[in-house]
């Protein structure tokens, strides 16, 4: 089965909507993650662990799915009682970004 972030053609249409979450320590951000793809129809489809201790999770999927997945993921950090660094939801990203994305893309 073809990963949806394999290639980047002039009829490929991109990634659908992106969702994102940051947070400092791999601990926060799993359970960002598991929160992510329980509550809402989401594909995990990358993270990044930066050597300073930063961590981000990227999910695509409908516009309402990421938007869901992303407030049940801040939750969950929050009810950890740490924080989220950031968090962002872009509804129809470049199709350009798929490029960016592979980068932070899951093996």
């Amino acid at each position: 089965m073809a990963h949806a972030l394999d290639s980047v053609s002039e009829d490929d249409p991109g990634l659908r909507s992106l969702g994102m979450i940051e947070t400092f320590g791999i601990i926060y951000l799993m359970e960002a993650a598991d929160a992510m793809i329980k509550t809402a129809d989401v594909e995990l489809i990358g993270y990044e662990n930066v050597a300073s201790g930063y961590c981000s999770a990227l999910v695509q999927g409908d516009v309402a799915a990421c938007k869901s997945a992303v407030e049940a993921g801040v939750k969950a950090v929050k009810n950890m009682g740490a924080d989220v660094y950031s968090s962002c939801v872009i509804p129809t990203p470049h199709r350009h970004l798929v490029r960016l994305v592979r980068r932070y893309a899951l093996a």
